[in-house]
């Protein structure tokens, strides 16, 4: 995958924006390595995640 095709999936998990600028999160999920995008406002408020592969939630 191109990196340009890369960016277009970076959508936050929390709120479903997509992702741009500095102070996103990129990080993989602690049960299933799944890769996941949070935006800065999301993590900022520490709203909950879900992963789409294997249901974990975070803060």
């Amino acid at each position: 995958m191109s990196d340009t095709q890369q960016k277009r999936k970076q959508k936050c998990i929390s709120c479903g924006i997509n992702i741009s600028g500095t102070n996103a999160a990129a990080f993989n999920c602690p049960d299933c390595g799944h890769q996941i995008y949070r935006c800065a406002k999301c993590r900022k408020q520490s709203n909950l995640y879900e992963c789409p592969d294997c249901g974990f939630t975070g803060p």
